[in-house]
């Protein structure tokens, strides 16, 4: 009986180590670059850039409901398409469209604040595309902050920001345990916050440029930096 059992266990070894072996064969599967995906979210990037900036050219004659009204339809129609891409591709990495492509597909749903429902399930996916280095760990950053604003809870990185108007100064909205910022920052490839905030001071100075002059403001207050 002992005998029979004995070979009953050796028999189940095998066949196990036969089992892993195969699976050791099996290749993943693998991603066919997509030109048309990729053009299609550059298109998609471009006007949506247009509307998360400051009206330019044709769009300074909108009064400031049809600018917001503009704004609105371009997130919201954006935000369906990339949807749909979402369901077919899951997270858009550099293997389907490249960094660029990854890049776009990101801004979309980073300014998909109107759904932040389709913002969490995205990041869920993000996370794993970065852990195989397949997609941009700071633009994860930014949108685990977005996330976390839009659902209620404080920023993890610090990359959200608001600002003084009365010197131009950026600093992060609701922030967690701000003493250790800059090392979860650095634990993604984040410069320091200090910097960070002082390049956002200068980018919404020069955006707003003709207000601060009007108060007499010829340059931000920045932080000091080491």
């Amino acid at each position: 009986m002992n005998k029979i059992f004995g070979i009953f266990i050796i028999g189940l070894t095998l066949f196990g180590c036969k089992q892993k072996s195969a699976n050791k064969n099996v290749p993943e599967e693998k991603i066919e670059f997509n030109q048309e995906l990729v053009e299609e979210l550059e298109k998609m990037a471009k006007i949506d850039q247009v509307a998360a900036y400051i009206p330019q050219g044709k769009y300074k004659e909108l009064s400031k409901s049809e600018w917001n009204s503009f704004k609105d339809s371009v997130f919201t129609t954006n935000q369906k398409r990339v949807s749909e891409l979402f369901e077919e591709y899951g997270f858009v990495g550099f293997d389907l469209a490249g960094k660029n492509g990854s890049r776009n597909f990101w801004v979309i749903v980073q300014h998909s604040d109107h759904n932040p429902e389709f913002q969490k399930a995205v990041l869920k996916e993000m996370k794993k595309e970065v852990d195989k280095k397949n997609a941009i760990s700071t633009d994860y950053g930014l949108l685990v902050d977005r996330v976390n604003l839009n659902t209620g809870q404080p920023q993890i990185y610090g990359t959200q920001v608001t600002y003084n108007m009365n010197n131009g100064l950026a600093y992060p909205k609701k922030l967690m345990d701000s003493i250790n910022v800059n090392q979860r920052r650095k634990s993604i490839g984040l410069e320091p916050i200090e910097e960070y905030l002082n390049g956002m001071s200068e980018m919404h100075f020069e955006m707003n440029k003709e207000y601060y002059s009007g108060k007499g403001i010829t340059k931000p207050t920045l932080y000091q930096t080491k």
